[in-house]
């Protein structure tokens, strides 16, 4: 083990928002323990203290907030960086609540983090325009801390300015990771033992379009399950026009891509569709569905709704409910619209009052326990493979997903953990399905 600099011994890193920042997060710790530094509870003193800040939502920024006090409270001396899209897009909101030297960390330069945080200046900016970024950080991980299941980016940035979305501004345009880099990180990821890798980005569907040659995601996928068929493969998000039929044929007949799909859908009004500056309408993102479902019979589709836009009436929300009620959706992530300062939608009229939003998010996370409910509850008595994870139930139960994303608690041994096991679902419970494990070790 390498000597840290500067006699730092403990570093404490807390992400909030995305996979993405976890991802990244994950790169900071591997690079903190080889050089020698232990990596502490955020609410521990320590040396040091990385915050991976999120700006999607007020609620972010508030708690990205929340976290830099908490560590300048917790140690004072502590040498503070604070990185994410919260320091990216409102540096300033960040000096006005320091007590004492803080270091910003642009997410442009987030690749070099871990030597300024182990440098003996102990204040200044690290920032370049992330708009005019070419290139995406190479940010390798060794092992993803805490976790059975890595998450492994393979692009930044999106050029698509959703008129409610302040992530292009924070992360600037998209930029891939080279082949060769995201196969080295994969095949570091088996070597180290994990079973299940899920591929994100922050729009992972235009992966390889700004590479020379340019690269499908499809293609990708193919090299990725070919080089390691000993891991499972997971997609984090794709927008409607993004699934085609190559890629579902390939994930109807490769034994290593999950089914499991998430596809963001925001609305089911077209109106508000064309406000929101998403580019594709109901009928797209309904066909969409409908051929997944043909195609990939059991797979999971999972999709994001956000409520309450600038101007969706009590019409365009039943649009909505109606569309999630008759589609084959499995489940859904409900979000109440935030306003974001800088973006177009902040500064539409008809802004929605707070309860009526609400009220809305309400009636869909009621209709999000039906669908998983109804989901969960077709694949009672069918076997599946489940990867066994490192934490246990609240009930002392092993837990883990199934190839099509169901979440399962069941009975099994310390040995199983890292392991995917056949398991048969008995039982739906409130937010998970009973299994009985169907191997029987020595």
């Amino acid at each position: 083990m390498k000597k840290s600099k500067n006699n730092l011994r403990t570093v404490a890193v807390a992400t909030l928002g995305c996979k993405v920042n976890q991802f990244e997060s994950a790169s900071f710790q591997s690079g903190f323990e080889e050089q020698g530094l232990t990596v502490s509870p955020f609410n521990k003193p320590a040396d040091i203290y990385v915050i991976n800040t999120c700006a999607v939502t007020a609620k972010a920024a508030a708690q990205s907030r929340q976290l830099i006090r908490r560590a300048q409270r917790t140690n004072p001396q502590a040498k503070i960086v604070v990185t994410g899209c919260y320091a990216q897009i409102t540096p300033e909101k960040i000096k006005e609540i320091e007590t004492s030297p803080i270091i910003i960390v642009g997410n442009a330069n987030k690749h070099q983090l871990l030597n300024v945080a182990l440098s003996d200046k102990d204040t200044g900016k690290y920032f370049n325009d992330i708009a005019l970024q070419k290139e995406i950080s190479l940010l390798p991980v060794k092992r993803f801390p805490g976790r059975t299941r890595a998450f492994l980016k393979i692009q930044d940035g999106c050029n698509n300015f959703c008129s409610y979305c302040i992530v292009p501004y924070a992360r600037g345009r998209s930029r891939s990771l080279g082949l060769d880099k995201v196969l080295d990180q994969a095949l570091g990821y088996a070597d180290e033992g994990h079973k299940e890798i899920v591929i994100t980005g922050i729009h992972v569907g235009h992966y390889g379009l700004d590479l020379d040659p340019p690269l499908h995601l499809f293609h990708l996928l193919k090299k990725l399950t070919g080089l390691t068929p000993e891991v499972r493969y997971r997609l984090s998000s794709l927008e409607p026009s993004e699934i085609n039929r190559d890629i579902l044929e390939f994930m109807a007949e490769a034994n290593n891509f999950m089914g499991h799909l998430h596809i963001p859908l925001q609305s089911g009004s077209d109106t508000i569709l064309k406000k929101m500056n998403r580019r594709y309408s109901v009928e797209q993102f309904t066909d969409t569905v409908i051929h997944c479902k043909e195609m990939v019979p059991e797979a999971a589709i999972g999709v994001d709704v956000v409520v309450g836009f600038p101007g969706e009436t009590e019409e365009d929300f039943l649009k909505t409910y109606e569309l999630l009620m008759n589609l084959p959706i499995t489940y859904f992530h409900v979000f109440p619209y935030s306003k974001r300062p800088g973006t177009p939608a902040a500064k539409m009229e008809n802004q929605i009052p707070a309860k009526i939003k609400a009220e809305r998010v309400a009636i869909l996370r009621k209709l999000d326990h039906k669908k998983r409910s109804a989901f969960y509850g077709s694949r009672i008595g069918k076997v599946h493979n489940v990867l066994v994870e490192s934490e246990r139930s609240a009930d002392g139960l092993a837990k883990g997903f199934t190839d099509n994303y169901i979440p399962v608690h069941f009975e099994a041994k310390a040995e199983h953990i890292n392991r995917v096991v056949p398991v048969k679902l008995e039982k739906l419970q409130e937010r998970f399905v009973l299994g009985t494990l169907q191997i029987q070790d020595n």
